[in-house]
């Protein structure tokens, strides 16, 4: 069993520097200003010999209606209803408010196992408010501080106690429910088919899942299409542009057919602006949280605004998914309520090939993240891409295939001198990168390369995906000159040595 810590409180108390702390990395964006976090943020924590899942919380806010603040509590809810623990986290230099004392009234009820701390507890200053956190009728708080890591001792010994409860627990209930069995294990065979393939290895696993970054301008419905994906409202959705700051990530297993699914981590990233545009520093570190989640994702689906497609920030986008290497595939949200698909496809496909010819091939796959229609081809186009960016040639088929380009369209002769290309080998897949062994490589024009680029894509069916070609000379030198000469010396010392 694992256990699930959530971390809530008031807005600023802070908590994510807390959540920080706690898994060891700056995953959740810190600010001084309130409000920063807004959606769920799980990650992996370790406290001493403990191992368990915490959640970073929005702020709780004194408000119930249909409002960003009051959709962001009922997600915090939620987390509460979802956690083993709540670690209710009181900023100690502000005291206790009206507010912490309503939220701590809510946890008594909604939670089985809270456990109370006093933040930014260093120093005398907050001695005051500790003592306040008493009268929340939660019992002893805990001095801490995030920031700094101090009274990290004194949470584990209060979250060690309930750890082993629950895992009591969890040991007793399976051993209740464990069948008996009666099996015979056969080792003959065993290491048959032990040889994966590059395909095999490739493909994703529960413990390897496919990395998945959805990115695009804001209001294109990221967040609402991954809710769409995993079934559940997850990620805080609305009609107000920009409410996604962190690139949050869910692990997910998609169905892909009668009885399997798919092993995913989806990324939903903020919304990224013209840079013009981008002027305070949390909208700053948004876009950055984005930009690394597409250098750590496999494939990046760039999510289109039906209305508003290929606007100049989406092709930007779709090369800087390019340039880093991703397998990219198009997606076009909110096709529900475009009338005149067919001419409206004709001209998306049309505006494709024209304006990111860098990815020409790449999927480009209609969506709508409100009822659902078309993901089960967007499943079917990121497997694609991603089968595309592993795959690997044989040295033999690349060189039969280079001798027949060559011939039907020699490279050119700068100066008189004909550049030759000798030897041609896959060196990488992901995405695949190709080298050529050739005289004078400063010499080949881009449209040379080009040619032979095209040339791999379409005849090796890899549509889409970023082709790295490099080309390096051997300067014109005979390899085995000179090795008579080094071979006789070498005879002549070992005769010296045994005359």
């Amino acid at each position: 069993m694992s256990l699930t810590l959530a971390i809530v409180g008031r807005p600023n108390v802070g908590k994510s520097t807390l959540f920080n702390r706690l898994v060891g990395k700056r995953l959740a964006l810190v600010d001084d200003q309130p409000g920063v976090t807004r959606d769920l943020r799980e990650g992996e924590a370790r406290l001493g010999d403990l191992r368990f899942t915490v959640i970073d919380t929005a702020g709780l806010e004194d408000a119930t209606d249909d409002s960003l603040q009051g959709r962001m509590r009922r997600l915090t809810e939620r987390a509460v209803d979802m956690a083993d623990i709540c670690l209710f986290l009181v900023d100690a230099r502000a005291g206790i408010t009206p507010t912490d004392e309503i939220f701590a009234e809510i946890l008594r009820k909604r939670s089985a196992h809270v456990i109370l701390a006093a933040n930014k507890a260093e120093g005398a200053a907050a001695d005051a408010g500790v003592l306040e956190a008493y009268g929340l009728g939660l019992g002893e708080p805990i001095r801490l501080s995030g920031e700094h890591g101090e009274g990290m001792t004194d949470l584990y010994a209060a979250i060690q106690p309930l750890a082993d409860k629950m895992a009591e627990q969890a040991a007793a209930e399976d051993a209740e429910a464990a069948p008996e069995t009666d099996v015979t294990i056969d080792d003959e065979g065993e290491g048959e088919d032990s040889q994966q393939t590059l395909e095999d290895r490739a493909r994703p696993t529960s413990e390897k899942p496919l990395q998945v970054a959805v990115v695009g301008r804001p209001n294109a419905g990221k967040s609402t299409l991954i809710n769409r994906i995993l079934g559940e409202d997850r990620l805080l959705t609305g009609p107000e542009a920009g409410i996604t700051r962190d690139a949050i990530s869910l692990r997910v297993d998609w169905p892909q057919g009668e009885g399997e699914v798919t092993p995913m981590r989806l990324f939903d990233t903020a919304g990224m602006r013209k840079k013009a545009k981008v002027q305070e520093k949390l909208e700053k570190l948004s876009v950055s949280d984005g930009l690394r989640a597409v250098k750590f994702a496999e494939v990046v689906v760039v999510l289109l605004d039906a209305a508003i497609p290929f606007e100049q920030q989406d092709l930007r986008i779709a090369d800087l998914a390019e340039r880093e290497g991703r397998a990219v595939v198009i997606a076009v949200n909110k096709w529900d309520i475009e009338e005149n698909r067919q001419d409206k496809l004709r001209e998306l496909k049309e505006s494709f090939d024209r304006l990111l010819p860098q990815l020409r091939g790449a999927p480009l796959v209609t969506v709508s993240a409100k009822t659902g229609r078309g993901l089960d081809r967007l499943h079917d186009a990121i497997l694609r891409a991603h089968q595309v960016w592993n795959r690997r040639v044989p040295t033999a088929a690349l060189n039969r295939w280079l001798s027949g380009m060559v011939e039907a369209h020699p490279p050119p002769a700068p100066q008189g001198r004909r550049i030759k290309l000798r030897y041609m080998t896959q060196a990488k897949t992901r995405p695949p990168g190709f080298v050529v062994m050739c005289s004078h490589p400063d010499k080949m024009p881009d449209s040379y390369r080009r040619y032979l680029i095209n040339g791999l894509r379409e005849d090796f069916d890899m549509p889409g995906t970023p082709i790295r070609l490099t080309l390096r000379g051997q300067g014109g030198k005979n390899p085995y000159k000179g090795r008579r000469e080094k071979n006789a010396g070498a005879l002549a010392k070992h005769l010296k040595r045994r005359g």
